[in-house]
């Protein structure tokens, strides 16, 4: 892991002193000079919100550019060979659950062109069945090339669990810092819902709390605007209120145009104002991810803003500095394998192989996961055991999920770490333990996120980066392989021949035991 240099305060001052005396002795720029960060006095500071006069306030000195002077480039990484727009009308057969919006998105075209190719008169009468003529996107110009953010700012990576969420929040007499609402039975603060969602989506703490600066100014006013309570991240949906969801529909989106990028998956952002923006290919999946969230969000002249060197790298600067120098690089090695893993249960006990290859943790995040559950219909606390599929500490057990670290430093942004949902409260193992693989933690059960039956929901990341099963790293258990089909759910587990498919259920073709 290599991490690019950061200057120390000694050197950082060195290179000041010298950058004056160069400008005092010279009566011209040199254009020679080489990059150096000049740090603002506290009285040039200028707060995202100017309306945060709060005597608390005291923000990190943001790095600004001389003239001459040009930026740290960011990390290089190669241009994608993006996924070619199309150019042929289409059909689509409505299927149950679609809407006019979804369709739209999914085809990359405006809803309003939809509705002239088909001549439809209340977008919200759809039919099951109903063919669809989809027309050819219409792109606009291409989106930015500037880098946001590292992809290790993006991901919950190796150095966000180093910084206190806690500590930066109550520096400011904000609204963010008074704030409390009833999360799934839970009163949590402000600081609370941060660190949950940050460590349950795997997305960096950083990035969400200058994100809610940009879209709401949460993090700094005493009184933000009034429409901004029950939409901070700016989401207007009602299924959306309060800042947990708000922040977990941010986080679920900025993973999935991050995992879009990753498996060169898209080609164009459709904005909300139903304009096509495609997408510069030298770009980070880190940004991408960024875009996506306000491609959502904007219109063309706002999204070209919120994504510019003057949009949310602006405040994230003025909170952390500069993104980059959080880089954490390569966040995956490029001989990254698996270390050895068995399957969940104990031996001579048989379950299902219930779902295939779908998402970490909802559905914007990489296909991580696969689901395994004992014969049962229904929810219910089962007395089979959920065993530890390899040796390492548990960071976390709550909210009926179980984190174990398997480098064993704590730190779940770190290394390879196995998340193990729907685990019942009762007899749960502790944070704290250290288990050996096959070791009990608990009993399988719908509490956690959205589960309609009792099952086992089992994932890997690696420095905070969720991994797919179905790619370039197999997920093996036991010396069973999983193999996706590109269907959510769908998949099967190969080992020496053999071939288990999964299936919703407890059947003759789905089970599975160690022996």
């Amino acid at each position: 892991m290599v991490r690019q240099p950061i200057l120390s305060w000694r050197g950082s001052l060195l290179l000041i002193l010298l950058f004056i005396f160069g400008l005092a002795c010279a009566k011209t720029p040199n254009p020679l000079v080489l990059p150096i960060y000049a740090t603002l006095t506290p009285e040039e500071q200028i707060p995202v919100n100017p309306e945060s006069q709060a005597t608390s306030v005291s923000y990190l000195p943001y790095v600004r550019r001389a003239d001459d002077i040009s930026i740290l480039t960011p990390t290089p990484n190669p241009p994608l060979e993006l996924p070619a727009l199309r150019t042929e009308i289409e059909q689509y057969v409505v299927q149950v659950g679609d809407s006019l919006g979804i369709i739209a998105r999914r085809f990359e075209v405006s809803l309003e062109a939809i509705i002239a190719a088909n001549g439809i008169n209340n977008p919200e009468l759809l039919s099951v069945g109903q063919v669809l003529v989809i027309p050819p996107p219409q792109p606009g110009a291409p989106g930015e090339d500037f880098k946001i953010i590292p992809d290790s700012e993006l991901v919950f990576g190796p150095l966000c669990d180093e910084f206190d969420v806690g500590e930066f929040i109550i520096r400011y007499d904000s609204f963010l810092r008074r704030y409390s609402q009833d999360v799934d039975g839970d009163i949590l603060n402000g600081i609370e819902v941060v660190e949950r969602v940050a460590r349950e989506y795997s997305v960096c703490t950083r990035l969400l709390l200058a994100m809610l600066e940009y879209q709401s100014g949460w993090v700094t006013l005493a009184n933000p605007e009034p429409n901004s309570r029950d939409f901070p991240m700016g989401w207007k949906d009602t299924r959306y209120t309060g800042l947990y969801k708000q922040m977990a529909w941010a986080a679920n989106n900025l993973s999935r145009g991050y995992f879009l990028w990753r498996v060169n998956g898209v080609a164009a952002w459709l904005l909300a104002d139903g304009s096509l923006a495609p997408v510069d290919p030298s770009i980070n999946a880190g940004t991408a991810g960024v875009q996506q969230v306000f491609a959502l969000l904007y219109d063309r002249e706002n999204w070209d803003r919120a994504i510019s060197e003057q949009g949310l790298f602006t405040t994230f600067s003025s909170f952390f500095g500069y993104s980059f120098d959080y880089s954490v690089i390569p966040l995956l090695p490029a001989d990254l394998t698996q270390p050895e893993m068995q399957l969940p249960f104990e031996p001579g006990i048989i379950w299902a192989f219930t779902g295939g290859p779908h998402g970490g943790w909802a559905d914007g995040s990489a296909w991580a996961a696969l689901d395994f559950a004992p014969d049962v219909n229904g929810c219910a606390i089962r007395p089979e055991w959920v065993t530890a599929v390899a040796d390492g500490l548990i960071v976390r057990a709550e909210y009926g999920e179980v984190v174990q670290d398997l480098d064993g430093d704590g730190n779940e942004g770190t290394g390879w770490t196995v998340i193990y949902m729907h685990i019942a409260s009762s007899e749960r193992v502790t944070a704290g333990t250290y288990l050996l693989a096959g070791e009990r933690l608990g009993h399988p059960s719908c509490e956690g996120g959205f589960s309609t039956a009792t099952h086992l929901h089992l994932a890997r990341r690696y420095n905070g980066e969720w991994i797919a099963a179905d790619q370039d790293v197999p997920f093996i258990l036991d010396g069973w392989e999983s193999v996706g089909t590109g269907y959510l759910y769908e998949g099967y587990l190969t080992r020496d021949g053999q071939t288990i498919e999964a299936w919703e259920g407890f059947l003759p073709g789905n089970t599975i035991s160690r022996p």
